[in-house]
């Protein structure tokens, strides 16, 4: 036995002093936030709406850090994390998974786990990148949802295995994402079917130059979990042709989103739906040191209520697109106050859908750490809904400015006022009114 010790202690010595020919290369890199938010309104009418209270104001600070971690396990091979941690509202209540609370089962938009569970720690990313040289494998839960430019982006972490290839100046992507598995298993012992999965095929192809990119992505979706309760599937295709170029001091960004497929198809063929639903952007910002000019149209059609076998209302303007500080805004309203409400079911809060948006913004570079802007945006509905009398969303005017305290750091201060049409009216019953609204939001951003 004494030698046995021995000679264990001697191996652990070994691998102590050796540990470099085990180890690998990391590298970290993150970003972490601080905010403070004052929103005059929860929702936009004159008596109590759905999830708030007439007139009820709130403030207060919140915060999120995100960690990516890449294992270099050897040139062209490498393990890709990131984790979501401390996504709270400072002194404010959370939810604790497996006991109950708002939050304890709601999956995370930008997440692979729940958002109690980021309320602590949250994995979201694992996923190995291999280099070959046949091309570049991805294989794992990764970045989900993100084609093109910013507009119709919701990222988030699905899993995966992607193929890329390049000859420059061309890209191939190909990827097969699982964005829902209900199949029998030591956690769904309950199952008793075999097609009730959710699957997504893509194909891209991407063209790129000095001064820009251009591409197109197709994806062809079968989402078949509503088939074991109600006897159809949803099956349809995507396809997203992107531009982004600069031509002189000018930036220019243009994306259209055509789906169209069946938004329900049954096996007997009777009650199908159609689905036929279109977005896009054109976006523009002219550079003339130290002012810029910029201009934004979105479209994101809407569904019309007469048409009750197709559905024209699927896309929507994606949760990374957030053009105004209360408008249209996921990422720091919604996301974090709820949405904000007017009358039978309207919203104020992003992401944008049924909208047809304009803005005119213009901006101020005084000194390179400090960026200033002002916008003016409107928005009407692209279909107003069944009983709805107005479809105007509103006039916002947002002022921002951003100050570069230290390369890594830098300080956010916002104010927007909202302007608010007559669809949050709904059914504009006798006596119905609505209200304005403003934002106060300032953000304390360190990157790494």
């Amino acid at each position: 036995m004494k030698k046995f010790w021995l000679v264990l202690l001697s191996l652990g010595l070994i691998m102590a002093f050796s540990v470099s020919a085990f180890a690998v290369d990391i590298k970290v890199s993150g970003e972490y936030y601080a905010a403070g938010m004052y929103l005059n309104k929860t929702n936009v009418n004159d008596t109590e709406a759905k999830g708030a209270y007439e007139g009820l104001s709130t403030a207060f600070f919140y915060q999120r850090l995100r960690v990516g971690t890449d294992f270099i396990v050897s040139p062209g091979l490498k393990l890709v994390t990131r984790f979501d941690a401390m996504e709270r509202i400072w002194g404010g209540a959370r939810s604790n998974p497996g006991y109950g609370g708002a939050l304890s089962s709601v999956s995370a938009k930008d997440s692979y786990e729940t958002a109690a569970e980021n309320q602590n720690i949250a994995i979201d990313w694992v996923y190995i990148n291999y280099v070959s040289p046949i091309g570049k494998f991805d294989v794992g839960i990764m970045n989900d949802g993100s084609t093109g430019t910013i507009f119709g982006n919701s990222l988030a972490p699905a899993a995966r295995i992607k193929y890329s290839y390049i000859i420059a100046p061309f890209t191939i992507n190909a990827a097969y994402t699982k964005v829902k598995d209900q199949s029998y298993s030591a956690v769904t012992t309950g199952t008793d079917f075999t097609d009730g999965d959710n699957d997504k095929y893509g194909l891209e192809g991407g063209y790129t130059w000095k001064d820009g990119k251009a591409g197109l992505n197709v994806n062809y979706y079968r989402y078949a979990e509503k088939k074991p309760t109600n006897d159809y599937i949803n099956t349809y295709l995507l396809f997203t042709p992107y531009a982004i170029a600069k031509i002189g001091p000018v930036n220019l960004q243009a994306e259209l989103n055509y789906a169209t497929g069946k938004n329900k198809k049954y096996d007997s063929g009777t009650g199908d739906e159609r689905l036929e639903s279109w977005s896009g952007w054109v976006d523009a910002t002219a550079t003339f040191a130290p002012v810029y000019v910029g201009a934004t149209v979105a479209y994101v059609s809407g569904d019309d209520p007469n048409t009750s076998d197709v559905n024209e209302g699927t896309l929507n303007g994606g949760r990374d697109w957030n053009p105004c500080l209360i408008m249209f805004n996921y990422y720091d309203v919604a996301n974090w106050v709820g949405d904000v409400y007017g009358y039978n079911g309207s919203k104020v809060t992003g992401p944008m859908t049924n909208t047809l948006f304009f803005q005119g913004r213009v901006g101020v570079k005084p000194m390179p750490q400090l960026d200033a802007m002002l916008s003016v945006s409107y928005a009407q509905a692209d279909k107003k809904p069944s009983g709805y009398a107005n479809g105007t969303y509103g006039t916002e005017i947002d002022l921002t400015g951003t100050y570069k305290i230290t390369n890594n750091l830098s300080y956010m201060l916002g104010i927007g006022y909202l302007f608010t049409g007559d669809y949050f009216k709904g059914y504009d019953s006798p006596g119905t009114e609505i209200n304005d609204d403003f934002i106060v939001i300032n953000k304390l951003t360190l990157t790494f």
